[in-house]
């Protein structure tokens, strides 16, 4: 819900501060309307549903994935599209992607969502309705800000939505945010955030021509700073940062482009997250036999790797796959 428009309600109809923390607590406790509020006078319940709309976001559609993956699609009010994602898995993990943006202006090329039309920034309100409508499905977990747009362009809508999300169940060390290294808001991060909230960095290819050709951000933002920006995170925080790689056949995937990744990294404060590539148009994914050997050459450098689990590949909800035109 809009917490400054409920905020503002309130205060107008001179209601005690505290109200505004009661219905916040029944949203995250996963509460579906303000009916369910019990703790609130039933004209105050009334009220609210008349001037305060208890989502942001409109839902579309949902789809299931084969894997139990579940994709929502979401309208702001004003009309921009969202994509959020809960991925379920066997050990009883629960894990939220959530977008930050409707669309991403930072166009790398082998991600759907770049190719879309840009619509704005979202808003914290309208990131943790993603969260909200999830939770009121089933308990919740993890969460990563790996959905459609780049967090950092957003930071501040961002930072506030994650430090809300351990009042969903999700803690703030079960919390990532992923970044293709916009360097404003990855110095904020570092400098500001006091809550160990896990950092991640998409990489995608250690030779600066050919990470320009994948992510133009790279012709901006030089890797050279953003892992140096990434390594006074890990000696101000003591935690790894996560590096992202998604592996395309031909591209980036060869011995050659692991030992060039390898070199730049420290082993005590980095780990390598291959991702296999989820088809959106322009490339082909490596194969499971390139990527064991990437990985091989990796740690025999001694740096840490493990490759994604791929889920909801069949609806469009993997990793780089999320983009709508509805």
């Amino acid at each position: 819900m809009d917490h400054a428009l409920l905020e503002r309600t309130l205060a107008e109809r001179g209601e005690p501060a505290y109200r505004s923390r009661q219905v916040w607590e029944w949203a995250s406790r996963g509460v579906d309307s303000y009916d369910g509020m019990t703790t609130l006078p039933k004209a105050l319940r009334g009220a609210l549903a008349a001037e305060v709309p208890f989502s942001t976001l409109e839902t579309v559609t949902e789809r299931q994935s084969a894997d139990g993956t579940v994709k929502a699609l979401f309208h702001t009010r004003d009309g921009h599209t969202v994509e959020a994602v809960l991925m379920r898995y066997r050990d009883g993990r629960r894990s939220l992607c959530l977008s930050s943006q409707s669309g991403c202006p930072l166009t790398c090329t082998f991600c759907a969502t770049g190719a879309m039309r840009f619509g704005r920034n979202l808003t914290a309100s309208e990131i943790l309705d993603q969260a909200l409508h999830f939770r009121r499905r089933e308990e919740i977990d993890h969460a990563v800000y790996m959905g459609m747009g780049e967090p950092f362009l957003n930071v501040d809508a961002v930072l506030a939505s994650a430090r809300r999300l351990p009042d969903l169940g999700i803690t703030h060390r079960r919390t990532t945010i992923s970044t293709v290294g916009w360097m404003p808001g990855l110095r904020r991060f570092v400098d500001e955030v006091e809550q160990p909230i896990r950092l991640a960095v998409s990489v995608h290819a250690a030779d600066p021509a050919k990470r320009s050709e994948l992510m133009p951000v790279q012709d901006r933002y030089p890797l050279a700073d953003v892992l140096a920006e990434c390594r006074r995170y890990v000696e101000l925080r003591h935690r790894k940062v996560f590096v992202e790689y998604v592996m395309l056949a031909g591209v980036n995937d060869s011995p050659a482009d692991a030992r060039a990744l390898a070199a730049l990294l420290d082993p005590a404060g980095f780990k390598v997250n291959l991702i296999p590539y989820n088809p959106t148009g322009l490339y082909s994914g490596s194969s499971c036999e390139t990527i064991e050997r990437f990985k091989r050459v990796l740690e025999r450098a001694r740096i840490p790797a493990t490759v994604r689990l791929t889920r909801g590949r069949d609806i469009e909800a993997a990793c780089g796959q999320l983009a709508s035109a509805s």
